[in-house]
């Protein structure tokens, strides 16, 4: 049994009595990661990566040793009120992704199975729930989620909700993708501004908005530009980063933090030799537990990930003087929003501008948004001359996937490319 696996068993023997204190282990292990990702990076990889791992291991951090100052946030839901009023963001997805990394998801799986929740529902949300009906995920400030993407947010997050005992915002997004949608969403961030102020006892701040709206913005803008020159450029990466870019330019977006990521990327590129090896741009979650896809597609020239489409669906220009109509543009016209045609077309015009050769179209278990748009999306990139592999797998759970198989799968794949 390796470090990793002990610490997982640690952690899950420990939060079946004693959910605290399995708390205190997970933070503590993580703690030594970041330590880790500070003092013995891998070199293959860039000062981006290393900064990105780094940042995003002290998001998972921040809930867990300071849960009141804490709001737990589904995907895409715009964070730049919670930054505006001091609330870090905690994200089922995200957290699960840890856990699972950590491998201590087992028993939060049993935990959510033995209270009702059906297998279907996806891995990351049961895993979540699971550790959080054992005590080992804090009690949050408030819970801000919307029904954007995802169909297990209705369920994960009102079950959260009344667990926990708090405030819940639910931001309603229209099918459609047009200016009256911008419009109905955008009222409800305006009250989110007022529940957020309400909740943590603080004033709204509209011109404080607005300057972080500009940090978003610029964001945005010197990603679109890292997007379009990586066309061109070698640029090697792991199976996490892309996991992690879209952290930092969604969850993050409007922080410090995630502008200077921004500014990182671009520059490596501008700076990187030209494009070499045969180069895969990713459509959905990744499985970045699988030992032999790690193997695979880590840091090697032969094979690069060139983008995902979970970063760059909601890449979206909007005007940062008006704030909530800013966020709900990048919701409302997200390409994961509506009919599925447009997440399809959205993901084949960066893979183009990508310069891939290829695509993997990752069906996640119990996301029936992906998995049902799988041959369409196969249809329509191959009548292009781009080359498409539907994989079917889990992103979180080990028990749900096979691992070789998966790898043998993406081998052939490449092959075929070459």
């Amino acid at each position: 049994m390796g470090v990793i696996d002990t610490f997982g068993q640690i952690v899950q023997e420990t939060g079946k009595e004693h959910p605290g204190r399995a708390r205190k282990i997970l933070l503590a292990g993580w703690k030594l990661q970041n330590i880790a990702n500070k003092l013995a990076w891998d070199k293959t990889l860039s000062k981006s990566a290393q900064y990105l791992a780094v940042m995003m291991m002290n998001v998972m951090k921040a809930p867990l040793a300071d849960p009141s100052h804490s709001a737990i946030v589904s995907i895409f839901t715009p964070c730049e009120l919670l930054h505006l009023y001091g609330l870090h963001p905690y994200n089922p997805e995200g957290f699960s992704c840890y856990i699972s990394a950590s491998h201590a998801e087992k028993v939060f799986m049993e935990k959510a199975t033995e209270d009702g929740i059906p297998e279907t529902l996806c891995s990351y949300h049961r895993v979540f729930i699971g550790a959080a009906e054992k005590g080992v995920m804090p009690k949050p400030k408030c819970i801000v989620s919307t029904n954007l993407v995802c169909d297990a947010n209705n369920l994960t997050f009102r079950r959260l909700a009344k667990l926990y005992d708090i405030p819940h915002f639910i931001i309603d997004v229209p099918f459609s993708a047009d200016e009256g949608s911008v419009s109905y969403v955008a009222d409800q961030l305006k009250n989110l501004d007022h529940f957020l102020a309400e909740v943590t006892g603080k004033s709204p701040d509209e011109a404080g908005l607005q300057n972080i709206l500009r940090k978003s913005r610029r964001t945005i803008d010197l990603y679109k530009k890292y997007q379009h020159i990586r066309g061109g450029k070698q640029i090697i990466q792991d199976l996490v980063t892309p996991l992690y870019e879209f952290v930092a330019i969604n969850i993050l977006l409007g922080t410090d933090e995630s502008l200077k990521y921004a500014q990182m990327v671009l520059d490596e590129a501008r700076t990187a030799p030209p494009a070499a090896g045969k180069r895969i741009f990713w459509i959905h979650t990744m499985p970045f537990w699988m030992p032999e896809m790690k193997e695979l597609l880590r840091a090697k020239e032969e094979v690069q990930i060139v983008g995902t489409d979970m970063a760059t669906s909601s890449l979206v220009d909007f005007d940062p003087r008006r704030p909530y109509e800013a966020m709900a543009r990048r919701m409302v016209y997200n390409a994961i929003n509506g009919p599925i045609e447009r997440r399809i077309e959205s993901a084949y015009q960066y893979a183009k501008d990508a310069n891939a050769d290829g695509a993997v179209w990752f069906c996640h278990w119990g996301c029936k948004h992906t998995l049902g748009g799988a041959n369409l999306a196969k249809q329509y990139f191959e009548e292009r001359k781009l080359p498409l592999l539907i994989l079917d797998g889990d992103g979180c759970d080990k028990a749900n996937a096979s691992n070789g198989g998966t790898a043998t799968r993406v081998e052939a794949f490449l092959e075929m490319l070459n």
